[in-house]
């Protein structure tokens, strides 16, 4: 089987007259693409780099760091891309992990016909380093076996790509969602791509329009800032076939609210940065439940189990656990922290989920926010679920507090919606009336908005600080 790179170059062959990268005035077809990348990878091997080494590519814009990372593949180095809004001690704290051999800053401007180096399908392609929400950053290594796999999975199951196809996106390029969903995988399949910088809603749903954009790539927030704009009317999405949601939980009411303004679905899934999107619904899926994410892409196996590693029965809770060939090989100089998620071919995702008889996945927590109340295992997820359907609420997040009773104390931060003058009294009345008596959260928060990373997820270990405590 060939590398990444490899057939990156046999799908600039067949589609080389077509464009397939924009960002405002400024557009490239694939022959043009295949070029530029040519020429970073001259540059590389001319300053004498070797396959397998590491390139950290720093660039401000978004088909500059799509052309700075085909060249690094191209060269056979293993490629990780920044995001540039990193502030410098971001940035410095991953250059440390990674150590790479060089930083490319600037695309040189020659175009060179370069075949890609046919290094190994094992060698690693990629490198993403995770949000670092929780601690230091870890380096996601991919092989270029992983990355195939996974360009797979969206081209297929996620998104169901074709060359026709025009892909609005405005995610993050330095993070899985964003650079593989909404660049890599088009690539692949000869569609196109629109990158945008920043999301600003007016300018998308203009965007949408006058690109004939037939995806849009988001996360829930963008949807929901999409939503408040006035005269919003299915006529202005009329060339989207649908959207998709990732990097943070789409609540079923966000998606319910957004079919009925526009008529499009919202095409929801899970994944993270070592595994891409193993979990979605399709585009052409009739089945789809409120609370479930979706079920296995292709290739992708699955199973609930519990805390012996044994599977349980339909519809119990446990850890959910991943196997698929699209999975990362480890992670970068921690093999302590890849044997805690690794056994036997499995992924130990640390979810926990259920699985229905359709094969649906309901994720209900993390094994890491489970909160312990007076002896009861309440799941976070689980309560942000049932906050999350409250009609005064945009979102929320649950965390434990410290209680000299109870151990540990169900704590709520919500958002509300900004006409909204909902009590916390309200908001736990409604509470007890969807879940156990000591399931429901007995403090509550209300904030102007959570804190977040660039992909859109939230920062619990923030709201622990007491600075977001009244």
């Amino acid at each position: 089987m060939v590398n990444i790179a490899c057939s990156f170059d046999l799908v600039a062959a067949q589609y080389s007259s077509k464009i397939v990268l924009r960002n405002g005035d400024r557009f490239l077809t694939w022959k043009e693409l295949n070029l530029r990348a040519g020429g970073v990878a001259s540059y590389i091997r001319s300053e004498g780099l070797h396959p397998g080494a590491r390139l950290a590519v720093c660039l401000e814009n978004p088909i500059d760091t799509i052309i700075g990372i085909l060249g690094g593949l191209k060269a056979g180095c293993t490629v990780t891309p920044f995001n540039p809004r990193l502030k410098n001690e971001e940035r410095d704290q991953i250059l440390a992990l990674l150590e790479p051999s060089m930083v490319l800053t600037c695309i040189p401007t020659d175009q060179v016909n370069l075949p890609a180096i046919d290094i190994g399908y094992e060698d690693p392609a990629i490198i993403l380093f995770t949000s670092g929400s929780t601690g230091i950053p870890k380096g996601v290594v991919l092989s270029h076996r992983s990355v195939k796999a996974g360009l797979d999975i969206w081209s297929k199951s996620a998104l169901n790509l074709n060359s026709n196809d025009v892909v609005l996106s405005v995610l993050p390029l330095a993070h899985s969602y964003g650079l593989f969903g909404t660049v890599l995988a088009p690539l692949q399949n000869g569609s196109s791509s629109v990158l945008v910088e920043r999301f600003d809603a007016k300018d998308v749903v203009n965007k949408i329009h006058s690109s004939k954009a037939t995806i849009f790539c988001g996360v829930a927030t963008m949807f929901r800032r999409i939503l408040e704009l006035k005269n919003i009317n299915s006529q202005m999405f009329s060339s989207l076939r649908f959207v998709t949601s990732g990097a943070a939980p789409c609540p079923w009411e966000l998606s319910q609210s957004w079919k009925k303004k526009t008529g499009l679905r919202i095409i929801r899934g899970y994944g993270m940065s070592e595994l891409f999107r193993p979990i979605c619904y399709s585009p052409d899926d009739d089945l789809e439940t409120p609370e479930s994410i979706g079920r296995a892409a292709m290739g992708v196996k699955l199973k609930i189990v519990d805390e012996n590693g044994i599977k349980v029965k339909e519809l119990q809770q446990g850890e959910l656990w991943i196997k698929t060939a699209s999975c990362m090989s480890e992670y970068l100089n921690n093999p302590d922290e890849t044997q805690a998620v690794m056994k036997d071919g499995w992924f130990l995702t640390g979810d926990i989920a259920s699985m229905s008889s359709e094969g649906l996945i309901s994720i209900v927590g993390r094994k890491k926010e489970v909160i312990l109340r007076g002896g009861y295992t309440v799941g976070a997820g689980e309560v942000e679920l049932v906050l999350n359907s409250f009609s005064d609420i945009v979102e929320s997040a649950v965390i434990p507090i410290p209680d000299p009773d109870l151990g540990e104390e169900i704590c709520a931060f919500i958002v509300l919606k900004g006409d909204s003058n909902c009590s916390r009294e309200k908001v736990i009345e409604f509470c007890k009336s969807q879940m156990a008596a000591y399931k429901y959260p007995r403090v509550i928060e209300f904030v102007k908005k959570l804190p977040k990373n660039s992909t859109g997820k939230i920062i619990k270990s923030e709201l622990k600080s007491s600075s977001y405590r009244s």
